[in-house]
């Protein structure tokens, strides 16, 4: 039986396709780089920031990354004010009425936790979860386990008990390393036959079907 529910935030709460997209390409003109096309961005949707960067972009080095990152942070925080992310449908009711029915709902993101936490409360859905964690609240991030990891051990639940959560095949390799169940979603920055090929025991294309799978 599930009693946890682990949820990625980009592109499985919230729309934030635009807003990722338009930063990175702004952030890319900034830097004097080749503006890349939306479905090559997109790929890199759920890695932590600088690993997205070099993924990208191969020929950069560490050293290269501070001050890309911090273009990238100033252009979001300006452009978030006029494309505002909201939540996919059925996400609101959905989660409220998990946490109603006793289900404990936290969240794993790539994004780091003060940027995350904002847009939970600004959502409105911030009470509904028990544990929030950020990219700096881990070590290795997705696809590596630990996320899930730490989360179990905090909150001191099993990995059988437990369903992940997410839009991208990053999510679903995390979730299946660490030993629990995976539900993909479609609407988000993959698609169905990735997220089948990663290993998803479940998929959705609304995220109102999610209580018919628990």
């Amino acid at each position: 039986m599930i009693k946890l529910l682990i949820f990625d935030f980009d592109g499985t709460l919230a729309d934030t396709h635009e807003l990722i997209i338009r930063t990175n390409q702004e952030a890319m003109r900034r830097m004097g780089f080749p503006v890349l096309e939306d479905r090559v961005i997109s790929r890199t949707i759920g890695l932590p920031l600088e690993e997205g960067i070099l993924t990208m972009f191969p020929q950069l080095t560490k050293e290269d990354l501070p001050a890309w990152v911090k273009t990238y942070r100033d252009i979001f925080d300006d452009l978030k004010t006029r494309i505002i992310p909201g939540l996919f449908p059925h996400v609101k009711e959905t989660l409220q009425a998990l946490h109603a029915q006793g289900y404990v709902l936290t969240v794993a993101s790539s994004r780091l936790s003060l940027s995350l936490n904002a847009f939970l409360r600004d959502m409105g859905i911030a009470p509904c979860f028990s544990y929030v964690l950020g990219a700096d609240n881990v070590t290795l991030a997705k696809p590596n386990p630990e996320p899930v990891l730490k989360t179990l051990r905090d909150l001191q639940f099993r990995a059988d008990e437990t369903l992940v959560v997410g839009d991208m095949p990053v999510d679903i390799l995390m979730g299946k390393r660490a030993g629990a169940f995976t539900c993909g979603v479609t609407y988000g920055n993959s698609d169905r036959e990735a997220l089948k090929e990663a290993g998803a025991n479940h998929v959705l294309d609304d995220f109102g079907q999610l209580p018919s799978v628990l």
